[in-house]
């Protein structure tokens, strides 16, 4: 209990300074040395352009996609093993402040702390997905194409656009496959990171 406070605690330091160092961003959108000049600026977008069709306290739907390992990955592979973290963003390529996804990887300690594993999904298809994450260095948690049928989980979920991207939306998914949050957030913006770990500190310890 204690190595996980203190990776909390040293995990909320670095997200304040990575929030200090994009403040001055007028968009929110900020990108990496590693994607200079690779990145498609699309400006403001409406923050949200869908409805959300599922609601805390549901079961989360059920879903499989293919994965760039090769694998394909099923939602309820995970039931009564792990609490699941859902990572909605729009397409691959395009900016949100300190590059969201990589971000995440300050945090895998604590994920694993709480018994969580973290599924990112795009309606991206495969080999733009490698591509994109490549110039990331790397992820440590699998990465999912949304792409076909387009957009069908995210439809699901009620969190496809209507130009056919996604939201940038979390879900926190409990062990037993229910619901515990959601945040269909700005699109223009990056979710705190603090905010989900705070929301998985509320879930049964392992």
């Amino acid at each position: 209990m204690k190595k996980s406070r203190g990776l909390y605690l040293w995990v909320m330091t670095v997200v304040g300074l990575v929030g200090f160092w994009c403040s001055g961003i007028p968009t929110a959108f900020g990108v990496s040395e590693a994607f200079h000049g690779k990145i498609y600026m699309p400006g403001p977008l409406k923050p949200v352009d869908s409805n959300l069709k599922v609601r805390v306290g549901e079961p989360a739907p059920d879903f499989v996609l293919p994965s760039l390992s090769g694998e394909k990955v099923r939602l309820s592979q995970f039931r009564g093993q792990k609490n699941v973290v859902l990572s909605f963003v729009p397409a691959a390529w395009t900016p949100v402040c300190s590059d969201q996804w990589p971000g995440y990887n300050i945090a895998k300690d604590l994920f694993e702390a709480h018994d969580a594993v973290l599924l990112g999904i795009t309606v991206d298809n495969l080999p733009t997905l490698f591509a994109w994450t490549q110039e990331m260095g790397g992820l440590w948690f699998p990465v999912l194409s949304d792409f076909w049928p387009h957009g069908a989980v995210a439809a699901s979920y009620g969190v496809l656009r209507s130009d056919g991207v996604s939201e940038r939306a979390v879900f926190i998914i409990d062990k037993q496959g229910i619901i515990r949050y959601i945040d269909v957030h700005d699109i223009n913006q990056r979710p705190p990171l603090e905010g989900i770990l705070k929301e998985l500190e509320k879930l049964p310890k392992p």
